[in-house]
């Protein structure tokens, strides 16, 4: 398949077309397929991707009769020539937003310019408090009595980028990682579906391709 240039032209008027990215189970993606399936959120799930083979967010997305693809990350010798062959292959379906649901890779500069800065990503903190891959267990260890989940747009940092939503969480007192995490998790996957709805319908805001902020639908 020849590979797109980059997102649709925001002239067409249709649902918006997104790519999942995951590299474990995809339960936030398992939400928005719930979603879309049951009329909840319009939009076309173009395909799932993930950095390595064996992942269930992948075979859950092939049972949902869904497209899939991998690009392993270790089947490149180096992380760019992995970055260029996702950025391709993401391209190939021509994405209006590609959605990070628990994609444990950071993606190069390239690869958010040339979806034109419509990166969505989950994050389970209230950022920019607690990024990175252990957010539950740092706000915990740092005692703070309320966390959160983030949905922004990312960029090539470690979970920064400009903040479209925020959910609070409280934290009890005999709460461990794992009774946080699945709280957090509840709340992150409405959150989600309640962004790509707004998305889509154009609520709120989504980057153009030129780098500014668009609001029309998709």
């Amino acid at each position: 398949m020849k590979a797109a240039e980059g997102p649709r032209d925001l002239a067409y008027r249709g649902p918006m077309r997104i790519v999942v990215l995951v590299s474990g189970t995809g339960s936030n993606l398992q939400a928005v397929i719930d979603a879309v399936t049951h009329g909840e959120l319009d939009v076309e799930i173009a395909a799932v991707g993930a950095d390595r083979e064996g992942t269930y967010g992948v075979e859950r997305s092939e049972d949902a009769g869904l497209e899939t693809f991998v690009v392993n990350f270790n089947s490149f010798p180096t992380r760019a020539e992995w970055d260029a062959a996702l950025t391709e292959r993401v391209a190939s379906y021509a994405p209006d937003v590609v959605v990070s649901s628990g994609f444990m890779r950071i993606v190069s500069a390239d690869f958010i310019e040339r979806f034109g800065g419509r990166y969505l990503n989950t994050h389970p903190a209230l950022l920019p408090a607690f990024p990175g891959a252990h957010g539950v267990r740092d706000a915990l260890a740092y005692g703070v009595k309320v966390t959160g989940c983030t949905v922004h747009w990312a960029d090539a940092g470690v979970d920064t980028g400009p903040i479209i939503a925020q959910e609070a969480v409280v934290v009890e007192a005999d709460d461990t990682e794992e009774s946080l995490h699945e709280r957090i998790k509840v709340a992150e996957r409405k959150l989600l579906i309640d962004v790509l709805r707004r998305l889509a319908v154009g609520e709120i805001a989504a980057p153009s391709s030129d780098g500014g902020m668009r609001t029309s639908a998709f």
